[in-house]
């Protein structure tokens, strides 16, 4: 048996059980709607595809540092932590519970592909009832958390779900986005974008690009104890009920400079060059403590 402790072992590498019992308070999950419910995908079965208990998410409630939160953990490996009816509607319930009960935050730890395409039309409703969950929890003054550092990430319609979040936490390792790699050379052709220079996908999909752009509140080590302490630290900046008009217009009006600014370029490092990074070739090669210190100075003016 390891004798790594569980909050310093790779966010990464874990799955959806080991990252809830790292980042939480020892003992104080207590698990909603677990495998023993057996509440599969009916529609699986029917494509002759396996199920799981849990179908793919982990939800429940525990502390964080003495704090009460809910909490929810898409299981990578099954389905790609794709999101189905069932999986949606228990992410979609934890979500209103919050707004319910208002604890003092949701964390949602994202390692999904987004949609299951097997049951697509039931998984797209989902995404819509997720989305319109997390705002109203946020309305209801409960900052709603997304961690991303899986080998999934966060795509698709959970994608667009972790930019309907109060903040975004993620990892060198986690990416995020709206298309895929593949789907984007798929329709696009490989002169758009060549989904197997992995390189280049993690310049633009991944953490320290998101940090760069603004995108992610906190770049942290891949480690379960990191993301806990950064969740911490946010929810310390966070203020409760947000004004989400306000942070829509913000929002707008960011991503209408950073057009014009950006707009042109093919790569994250032609981006880092512009906010004055001094030999952003490097920036990929540094580990996370190395990265912030290089970035610190940068200039975002579309940011």
């Amino acid at each position: 048996m390891s004798t790594i402790a569980a909050d310093a072992r790779s966010f990464y590498e874990a799955d959806a059980r080991e990252r809830i019992a790292g980042l939480l308070d020892a003992g104080s999950f207590a698990e909603f709607v677990g495998p023993r419910r057996r509440l599969a995908s009916p529609h699986l079965a029917q494509l002759d595809q396996p199920g799981a208990f849990d179908d793919g998410i982990v939800v429940g409630e525990g502390r964080l540092r003495g704090r009460p939160v809910l909490v929810a953990a898409q299981q990578g490996p099954f389905m790609g932590g794709g999101v189905g009816e069932v999986h949606g509607a228990k992410l979609t319930g934890l979500l209103e519970r919050a707004a319910a009960t208002v604890p003092d935050a949701v964390l949602l730890l994202l390692d999904t592909g987004g949609v299951r395409l097997h049951e697509a039309n039931a998984g797209l409703v989902a995404i819509s009832e997720i989305m319109r969950a997390t705002l109203s929890a946020r309305a209801a003054g409960v900052p709603v958390l997304a961690l991303i550092g899986s080998g999934n990430g966060a795509f698709g319609g959970m994608g667009i779900v972790a930019r309907c979040c109060s903040a975004v936490i993620m990892s060198e390792e986690g990416r995020l986005s709206l298309s895929g790699p593949e789907v984007i050379e798929t329709v696009r052709g490989v002169e758009e974008f060549d989904s197997r220079d992995r390189a280049l996908v993690w310049r633009v999909t991944g953490g320290k690009h998101r940090y760069l752009l603004g995108e992610a509140d906190a770049l942290v080590a891949d480690r379960i104890g990191a993301f806990a302490d950064a969740a911490v630290s946010v929810l310390e900046t966070l203020q409760q009920g947000d004004d989400l008009l306000a942070a829509l217009e913000h929002e707008h009006a960011r991503l209408s400079r950073r057009i014009a600014g950006y707009g042109e370029c093919r790569d994250g490092l032609e981006i880092w060059r512009r906010q004055g990074i001094a030999e952003p070739e490097r920036l990929p090669l540094l580990d996370t403590e190395a990265f912030l210190a290089a970035t610190a100075d940068r200039s975002a003016p579309w940011n």
